[in-house]
């Protein structure tokens, strides 16, 4: 999955890539959820809840060394829905 890049135009009229955003992707269901990384799968976790909350953890770590960090979760149509956004959620997280 490919990470959809937006470009910010500054006031002199150029046009600069936003920076990436790692996306750590729960997919799954049925006690076989899954965390999805950089090509890679971690898990399975029982619940989507425990995917999640691992997903995060990895986020947050992440996030803590500069980078822009996401958790995201499939929703009923195929799409990934945002759950989790370092610095902008809180941590630990209430789910």
């Amino acid at each position: 999955m490919t990470d959809v890049q937006t470009h910010e135009t500054s006031q002199q009229g150029h046009v600069h890539p936003s920076p990436p955003r790692a996306r750590y992707m729960v997919v799954g269901g049925d006690g076989n959820w899954l965390i999805r990384y950089g090509g890679k799968e971690f898990g399975p976790y029982q619940t989507e809840r425990e995917a999640m909350l691992f997903a995060i953890d990895a986020a947050y770590n992440l996030g803590e060394q500069g980078e822009e960090a996401q958790v995201v979760v499939m929703d009923d149509y195929g799409q990934p829905r945002s759950v989790w956004t370092y610095g902008e959620d809180r941590f630990p997280p209430t789910l």
